[in-house]
């Protein structure tokens, strides 16, 4: 298989980078030229977003085109037009974000979706960036060669969005943790290996359309995430499991403030930590254990210096740690007695 990669340098891309080399497939990365691209891949640099930026892609044959773009939607569009007829299929890695707010627990791949994207749009906001990035593919590809991956939370080695590097980060510093409850709040989120391997597969399937691409509900919660976290680090830290309403109560935002946490009950729960998965469980996604995505990301973490990188449109991630001492000290918490 001859892949190309928009991209192809952090996180997401370079996974899908790594597991098609891992397949034997030739890979090409289209990039930059800002982080250094994997090893075994050949390089074609460009700026999408420049004029005539995309003039190394005007020659060359490829069977899949994979995409990650997360901003202006004509940045899809103008790069799936000059690859249509010289790629096979399509694949752009959207989110769940794009359908209506609020899809309900359960939702499937056919439930309603965000309006007011265009597939030609200069940079809004993200959800319709998303969703114009996915009628780009399907407007130049059409939808028996394009696949729309609707990934939820991404964790996993390589993480540039400071969701898991913040828990890891934070719990190996010791000490009380304010553990948002309830400790068996069920989560959903994939690994981005396992993301990679799917896409790879549904590739060669020849799959097309959308699919959801997360754990199954439950897969792993709010307590096997942290508590693996605890244990990887080796850090002298206790988990304080706090109710949600002292959480709330107390200013602190779910997602962002708590990185992957979002209260049970609530709207942000059920976008996302409940989507119908059948439909990718049914066409080979597998799940790691969460101790091997919190154990891999770790070593990642103290490979590189123990500094995560940050994607710069994305918001950072993380609780001040007054603010986190002023709550534990409020609400004392339950400690955790876990062995």
């Amino acid at each position: 298989m001859r892949l190309l990669m928009l991209g192809g340098t952090e996180f997401a891309g370079r996974a899908v980078v790594e597991a098609a080399l891992g397949r034997g497939w030739d890979v090409t990365v289209f990039h930059r030229g800002t982080h250094a691209a994997p090893p075994g891949v050949r390089e074609v640099l460009g700026d999408r977003t420049a004029p005539d930026g995309l003039g190394g892609l005007e020659s060359g044959d490829w069977d899949v085109v994979v995409d990650t773009w997360s901003a202006a939607p004509r940045a899809v569009r103008d790069a799936a037009r000059l690859l249509r007829g010289r790629a096979g299929r399509y694949v752009y890695v959207s989110s769940c974000s794009v359908y209506a707010w609020a899809p309900p627990a359960g939702y499937t791949e056919e439930a309603p979706l965000a309006e007011g994207a265009e597939a030609g749009a200069d940079h809004t906001d993200y959800v319709r960036d998303k969703r114009g990035g996915e009628l780009a593919a399907v407007e130049a590809f059409g939808a028996a060669n394009s696949l729309l991956v609707r990934a939820g939370l991404i964790l996993g080695p390589y993480e540039n969005v400071g969701r898991l590097p913040w828990w890891l980060t934070r719990i190996a510093r010791g000490g009380p943790v304010l553990a948002p409850g309830p400790r068996d709040l069920p989560l959903q989120y994939v690994d981005v290996r396992d993301l990679a391997e799917w896409i790879l597969g549904a590739v060669e399937r020849e799959s097309s359309g959308p699919f959801n691409l997360m754990s199954p509900q439950g897969h792993a919660t709010m307590g096997e995430l942290l508590e693996a976290c605890v244990r990887v680090t080796g850090a002298a830290a206790e988990l304080r499991w706090t109710e949600p309403q002292v959480i709330l109560d107390a200013g602190i935002e779910p997602w962002t403030q708590l990185p992957v946490w979002v209260p049970p009950g609530t709207d942000m729960h059920d976008a996302l930590h409940s989507a119908d998965v059948s439909r990718a469980v049914a066409t080979g996604l597998r799940c790691r254990p969460v101790e091997e995505t919190v154990a891999d990301t770790w070593k990642w973490l103290q490979d590189i210096g123990g500094t995560a990188p940050q994607r710069p449109d994305r918001t950072v991630k993380g609780l001040d740690p007054q603010v986190e001492a002023k709550v534990l000290g409020d609400s004392g918490g339950v400690p955790d007695n876990t062995p």
